[in-house]
């Protein structure tokens, strides 16, 4: 199966508490980081893929090979095979441990990189997968799933934001907990009631 996030932002203290960007409930790092952990291995089996449309984690440690060794540890143990778009916390460093780190997963390897977006075809639609909200206009059957903007959402009914924090799980009849990649037939219950929602106002 495929499922779908962005935005974990694994280690990043400034998302804890009453943060003004995007403030998270949790009190430790640790705990937000076991949080995402724990919900995403209820969901997702060994063997499915998730497009992790960027900003992976935040961490500034040095030496930098020390922050690298515990984002791959984090990363490791997520299950399934991560199919990763380059956000813009994701440094080229990052991409290259996970490369030289990188390790077989059934018949693939366990990461895979993109640099700006992945071309998928589901359900008759095309979904165009990209850390930043793409301005695409007036286009047929494609979806832009995307990241970067947190507690926001685009005014277009294409763009659909599949981060963590993302507002347009108001469009799920049930809501997976924090930290949980999105499913097929979630992103599609968000791209038919955001259209809907659209429809009413224009």
């Amino acid at each position: 199966m495929q499922f779908f996030t962005a935005d974990t932002h694994f280690f990043h203290e400034r998302l804890l508490g009453v943060s003004e960007f995007a403030p998270r409930p949790f009190l430790t790092v640790e705990d937000m980081n076991e949080t995402i952990i724990n919900n995403w291995n209820r969901r997702v089996g060994k063997n499915d893929v998730v497009y992790h449309l960027g900003d992976i984690a935040i961490l500034h440690t040095r030496p930098e090979k020390v922050a690298l060794e515990k984002i791959f540890e984090v990363l490791d143990q997520l299950n399934g095979r991560l199919v990763l778009i380059k956000g813009n916390h994701d440094s080229r460093a990052l991409f290259k441990y996970l490369q030289q780190h990188n390790h077989p997963v059934g018949n693939h390897q366990k990461f895979e990189f993109h640099d700006v977006g992945v071309l998928i075809k589901m359900n008759h639609r095309q979904y165009y997968m990209t850390h930043y909200p793409m301005m695409m206009g007036i286009v047929k059957q494609i979806i832009n799933l995307h990241g970067h903007i947190h507690h926001y959402t685009v005014p277009i009914k294409e763009n659909i934001n599949v981060g963590v924090d993302t507002p347009e799980t108001d469009y799920l009849k049930k809501k997976p907990p924090f930290g949980t990649p999105f499913s097929q037939a979630e992103i599609e219950e968000m791209v038919a009631g955001k259209a809907e929602d659209f429809a009413k106002r224009h």
